[in-house]
């Protein structure tokens, strides 16, 4: 039993990661080298990591300077970011690569709210699967009607637990995408 409960929260944290980092990539209208983190870029016929080509840095609150490890690859680096579909145009003056983050429109605020309610939601939703998943478990063990009720009740502690932290994350996210 305990073991089964150990197991479901690790899943619960994973969850809440997942979907922490699925915010990351909602932008703010600041810049955070974090929105390149699935920008692969194709060097030297095999798809890299733009974080290990290059220096990320943020010049301005609204500017990212990508300054590449090898200058051949800046061309590379530059198609790299077009086919991330990031919105963002990249400007390349043959030392680094400058990416200009528009500032947000309350339409488009609105918008990354709604996605982020979403992440949000997908994240309840597995919760609850992990939790379907321990009920199962822990009803197919061969223990009193009893103690299989109060593993249940811990596990519904658990998904509260979770619940919180998942809206406390959200609210959090919200207030970043809504401050202008």
């Amino acid at each position: 039993m305990e073991e089964i409960l150990m197991n479901v929260e690790m899943e619960m944290e994973t969850a809440i990661e997942n979907m922490e980092k699925r915010f990351t990539n909602i932008r703010a209208g600041r810049a955070n080298p974090a929105m390149l983190d699935g920008v692969m870029v194709d060097y030297y016929g095999v798809a890299t990591p733009l974080r290990q080509l290059a220096t990320i840095s943020i010049p301005e609150a609204r500017q990212l300077s990508i300054k590449p490890f090898d200058r051949s690859s800046l061309g590379a680096i530059e198609k790299g970011i077009f086919e991330a579909n990031i919105g963002i145009t990249p400007n390349n003056n043959g030392e680094v690569i400058i990416l200009n983050i528009p500032a947000l429109t309350e339409d488009t605020r609105k918008e990354y709210v709604k996605q982020a309610k979403s992440y949000a939601e997908d994240c309840r939703i597995n919760l609850r699967n992990i939790r379907g998943e321990a009920n199962k478990k822990i009803q197919k063990l061969e223990i009193s009607e009893d103690e299989i009720k109060d593993g249940q009740d811990e596990v519904q502690e658990l998904i509260n637990k979770y619940n919180k932290i998942v809206d406390e994350k959200f609210k959090i996210k919200e207030q970043e995408l809504m401050s202008v």
